[in-house]
């Protein structure tokens, strides 16, 4: 995985959290984003489908969240909210991109940016997402590794 990929998550990341935290316009923090230079060592355009991806697919995304978290969503940590929603986002709308990778990637996000121990909650959570939403994938992986 590329690290200009993941650095798109991190500022990902870090702009759905302020966008929940305050509200905010996505035009806005973007813009902000843009002009810190926040994602000079980042692929734009992947964060830019990620932080707006989120918003926009957020029932559908808090949907498939809400069926294995133990709160409402709403009440989750906003770090770990803006990490799971941007990881069941990448499971649900990113199919050509394994599995594996999105939990691996959202694990060292919450490691990154998370509370001790988050990375646990937020591995519990997309693996429950990724049995359900990737069962096919999951299937033909065991199968090939048999």
């Amino acid at each position: 995985m590329s690290q200009a990929r993941t650095n798109a998550r991190k500022a990902a990341v870090q702009a759905l959290y302020q966008w929940q935290m305050t509200g905010q316009n996505l035009g806005e923090i973007e813009r902000q984003f843009l002009e810190e230079e926040r994602l000079k060592d980042a692929q734009k355009s992947y964060f830019t489908e990620l932080f707006h991806g989120v918003p926009i697919n957020l029932e559908a995304i808090d949907q498939a969240l809400s069926e294995f978290v133990d709160r409402p969503v709403d009440m989750i940590d906003p770090v770990e909210r803006a990490i799971l929603r941007m990881g069941v986002y990448e499971l649900l709308y990113r199919h050509e991109m394994p599995y594996r990778v999105i939990l691996n990637e959202s694990i060292n996000l919450a490691k990154y940016f998370g509370a001790d121990g988050s990375h646990k909650y937020v591995n519990g959570i997309l693996d429950k997402v990724a049995q359900q939403k990737r069962a096919v994938e999951i299937k033909s992986k065991v199968k090939g590794e048999r």
